[in-house]
């Protein structure tokens, strides 16, 4: 079975939305764990605003280790109730989410990572469809914003792994607790 892994960029205020305070902490480290992510998938998932923003900025992206190109030939799942058409090698999700994102988790194939998309995230963990969470925790408040989880979101989570990059930013992983997870999947 495929897993779904969240990729997502966090202040230490738990924001997550128009990440640009994030550059100033990009180094080898996070260049390394975006490449494992990116080449350990086949797939990509993504809410709407997430895809508008990267489907108007990464065709035209071009680099010498690959990364981009495997960007751009990824096959793309856009969760969206508005479009009703989508390019870059996506295609909208039709129906209830939960139950197409369940399909694609049965069929054969990697991983299906899953970058940013608040609301998209927050869904899916309502009805357990996330397997694993790359929540890259970047040393600066930004104040305002979107975040990741909204006032009352509950889950109990169990840390699989930790990792600081050179520039201070904490990579943690994590899953649903296993008591969670059953009693979410029930």
């Amino acid at each position: 079975m495929r897993k779904v892994i969240a990729a997502i960029y966090l202040s230490l205020d738990g924001v997550m939305e128009n990440p640009a305070w994030t550059v100033p902490y990009w180094d080898e480290d996070l260049a390394k764990l975006q490449r494992n992510l990116n080449f350990s998938s086949d797939a990509l998932l993504l809410g709407r605003v997430t895809y508008e923003g990267f489907a108007s900025a990464w065709p035209g992206m071009k680099d010498e280790d690959g990364f981009a190109d495997r960007m751009n030939s990824l096959p793309k799942y856009v969760a969206s109730r508005t479009l009703q058409t989508a390019e870059w090698n996506a295609s909208i999700l039709p129906g209830d989410v939960a139950q197409e994102v369940a399909q694609l988790k049965q069929q054969p194939g990697a991983n299906i990572l899953l970058y940013g998309s608040a609301e998209l995230v927050r869904y899916l963990l309502q009805h357990n469809l996330i397997d694993e969470y790359q929540l890259m925790v970047h040393p600066v408040v930004v104040g305002s914003g979107k975040k990741l989880f909204e006032e009352g979101s509950q889950a109990n989570m169990q840390l699989l792994g930790t990792q600081t990059t050179s520039t201070g930013v904490m990579v943690l992983t994590y899953q649903l607790a296993p008591a969670e997870a059953d009693s979410q999947g029930e």
